[in-house]
């Protein structure tokens, strides 16, 4: 029997993983003898990124590495697979995450004073229970108060590579921009 090509095997561990795949991940699919050149494993992927352009699933890199994914136009079809709703986040645990991507490090102390409010202890955990935040220190400060960032997680589920793809705060401040004007419903606008 014949060994599969390279990019049968890549493609079939980027579907099986069900998570980011590193190079070196792909790599270490092979034995020492049977290793192929990492540039041959990225032109398998490009590849399959090419053949893949014209059917429902993808490949794109994110900082955990490639993965397989459903494309954007057909998800809310593919999504109905999935009796469980996707979860619903409190406004005020996107705004704690967003000033932890873009504050990084910083403090709960910090994220109160920018917020106005106090931060509850189940937001920060529910966000590092979900890997998206971690401790990465201390301030050295009295209480030596823990410092928060995002982790590698928490940019794979939001298909980042790195922060510097996060939107500018710019677009964010104006919604309308941001969406394309999408705020609109029936004819009223709903930035008001």
């Amino acid at each position: 029997m014949t060994a599969p090509s390279l990019k049968l095997i890549v493609e079939a561990a980027l579907i099986a993983a069900g998570e980011p795949l590193s190079l070196d991940q792909i790599l270490a699919l092979f034995s020492e003898d049977e290793r192929p050149e990492r540039a041959l494993i990225l032109a398998a992927i490009r590849e399959l990124e090419t053949e893949y352009q014209s059917r429902g699933i993808e490949i794109i890199e994110v900082a955990g590495g490639f993965r397989v994914q459903v494309r954007a136009s057909v998800a809310p079809w593919v999504a109905r697979l999935w009796d469980e709703k996707a979860p619903r986040y409190s406004r005020a645990l996107l705004e704690t995450l967003a000033l932890i991507a873009y504050r990084q490090p910083i403090t709960r102390g910090e994220i109160e004073d920018i917020r106005g409010v106090a931060v509850s202890t189940s937001i920060i955990r529910t966000l590092t229970e979900r890997e998206w935040v971690r401790v990465v220190g201390h301030r050295d400060v009295p209480g030596r108060p823990a410092l928060y960032a995002t982790t590698r997680k928490f940019l794979d589920y939001f298909g980042l590579r790195s922060l510097n793809e996060l939107p500018p705060l710019a677009e964010i401040r104006d919604p309308e921009a941001l969406l394309g004007g999408e705020l609109t419903s029936n004819g009223q606008d709903l930035t008001s």
